[in-house]
């Protein structure tokens, strides 16, 4: 019988998924019996996860889907109410997601619309998506300290102009890179009593605490997807994230297609994708197979 979580509809909070059946993987694709990234045999999935679009839906939208349900998640769960000053640290594809997904879900009344929403970016072509999806401000990355600062009216104690902690801050910040650096990062530029939301998929790091305990911060993890607790009652994450994708045309995230037999190329070009002006590189089979009808 599903968990306590899954009967919630928080199917990514599962308290079995090391046990039954199936070997032990934290989500479709990290799992040896259900198939998925770089397997040879084909996926398999239950029919819960599989969601059906329209003919005209955009392809280069859907791909997008599944990360737009990661911002949502991350979004419909931060303490947003009341917040003056929101900052987005990162702007890859799910940071480029958590701005789209607070414009849609304010637009659609399911969260307080924030006062400011302020991003740091490291290339240009992030900060322009950044000002489409509908961020205030956009700054480089190392000037977004600098920004919160002046944004929020707070001193800073100490240190280098982008470095020094801030005696004010945002009240959310959603971390959206999960490095060391990045978390030490938000730790300097949330409110105290603020909240850092950690969206982006964090390994082991070192980080000093002291702020999180000294100024009361709460830090909290964003994982995946489930079921969402809005003020029009629970609503399931991938239904909205199908709405958003198509509203905010998120495939233009989507910089790069190759078939698969050009895998090379494709990691190459995802592994430099900032560096190189790209957001996101995907896989389109059928690219391949036209090119091998008309001989090219």
């Amino acid at each position: 019988p599903p968990c306590a979580p899954c009967q919630r509809g928080d199917t990514g909070c599962c308290a079995r998924t090391s046990f039954g059946h199936l070997r032990p993987g934290l989500q479709t694709g990290f799992c040896a019996d259900t198939g998925g990234g770089w397997s040879e045999a084909g996926l398999v999935a239950h029919q819960s996860q599989l969601h059906a679009l329209e003919e005209s839906y955009d392809d280069r939208d859907a791909v997008t889907v599944e990360p737009m349900a990661c911002a949502l998640h991350a979004v419909l769960g931060a303490p947003l109410a009341g917040a003056s000053t929101v900052a987005v640290l990162g702007a890859g594809t799910i940071g480029l997601g958590v701005v789209a997904a607070l414009s849609f879900a304010a637009n659609r009344q399911l969260i307080a619309r924030p006062s400011w929403v302020l991003v740091g970016a490291r290339y240009p072509h992030q900060r322009t998506l950044a000002k489409r999806f509908g961020a205030d401000e956009v700054v480089d990355d190392a000037h977004l300290l600098r920004a919160v600062r002046l944004r929020t009216g707070s001193l800073q104690l100490g240190g280098a102009p982008a470095t020094g902690q801030l005696t004010g801050g945002a009240e959310v910040v959603f971390d959206c890179v999960g490095s060391a650096a990045s978390i030490a990062q938000a730790l300097k530029l949330v409110a105290p009593q603020g909240t850092i939301v950690l969206v982006g998929m964090p390994g082991q790091t070192s980080v000093d605490l002291t702020a999180l305990w000294h100024r009361e911060v709460r830090l909290q993890g964003a994982y995946a997807y489930g079921t969402e607790r809005t003020a029009a009652g629970p609503v399931r994450t991938f239904p909205l994230a199908i709405e958003l994708a198509a509203e905010l045309s998120t495939g233009q995230l989507v910089s790069a297609t190759y078939p698969l037999e050009r895998y090379e190329e494709a990691l190459a070009h995802a592994g430099a994708a900032g560096r190189r002006g790209a957001t996101k590189i995907c896989f389109q089979p059928a690219l391949g197979r036209a090119a091998r009808k008309d001989g090219s």
